[in-house]
């Protein structure tokens, strides 16, 4: 089985901030070669400094921004061992949502990783090595009350990932699903008024993931789960799921009434 280890080579997408710098920094720190991308410029030749990676700048959800980070990845790292599909984004709100709102969270969400693995999976398939991993949510897994357009792309990232993984594990492919509630990012603050995302008090810290992920990477394990109440509720919604989604609903409701 293919392990992150020292020399892989790794690259982290959304990785100016949050759970991407986290990752990206946590790489290096144990000695592997990282490439990072972003679309904010400024913060991610910081992190790059920072780390000793490679910056690459532009929007890696699009099909040339993602074409141009996995040349130039290649080009710096020679293979690629590791992909961190990291970047993800919230728009929209309620079924009032614009059609924009929605269409950028399913390029972002779910066609970036669709796009990236068109592009790996051929070399990776022929030399029988190569982990991609996502980073999704729990509402990938339950739902997100007021964010249709997140939790829905959400479901399909974690899809994609789980199809990866269903059609390829045999011929060396790890793929794997971050999973976390909430997590004090920049995304957390801009959800607070969410439900299903916890207070920043309750919340994991982006170091926290990158621990998990690193533990992570030297399995196969598709879940990267980080909360046992995730777990938890996403196998009650399995056993029941008319039940859940009354108790969803009861939420739904009571939130309606202290509006």
């Amino acid at each position: 089985m293919n392990v992150l280890a020292p020399g892989s080579g790794v690259v982290v997408t959304g990785a100016a901030r949050g759970i991407g710098r986290a990752l990206a920094t946590r790489f290096a720190a144990e000695g592997c070669r990282v490439v990072v991308a972003d679309i904010d410029d400024a913060e991610l030749c910081s992190v790059a400094d920072s780390i000793g990676a490679l910056a690459v700048p532009g929007d890696a959800a699009s099909a040339a921004g993602t074409a141009a980070l996995v040349d130039a990845a290649r080009e710096e790292l020679g293979k690629i061992d590791a992909w961190y599909g990291n970047a993800g984004v919230e728009r929209g709100r309620g079924l009032e949502a614009s059609d924009h709102a929605w269409l950028t969270s399913y390029e972002v969400n779910v066609l970036a990783h669709v796009r990236a693995a068109r592009l790996l999976l051929p070399e990776w398939v022929a030399r029988g090595a190569g982990r991609f991993v996502v980073t999704s949510s729990s509402a990938g897994l339950l739902t997100l009350l007021g964010s249709p357009s997140y939790a829905a792309t959400e479901h399909a990232e974690i899809a994609f990932a789980e199809w990866l993984a269903a059609t390829y594990r045999h011929q060396g492919i790890v793929a794997q699903a971050i999973v976390a509630r909430s997590v004090k990012t920049a995304m957390l603050d801009r959800s607070s008024g969410l439900p299903g995302f916890r207070s920043a008090e309750g919340a994991l810290t982006a170091e926290e993931v990158a621990d998990a992920v690193w533990d992570a990477g030297q399995t196969s394990q598709f879940w990267i789960s980080l909360e046992p109440d995730v777990a938890e509720e996403y196998a009650t919604r399995a056993a029941d799921v008319d039940s859940w989604l009354d108790e969803v609903n009861r939420i739904r409701q009571e939130l309606d009434r202290t509006d």
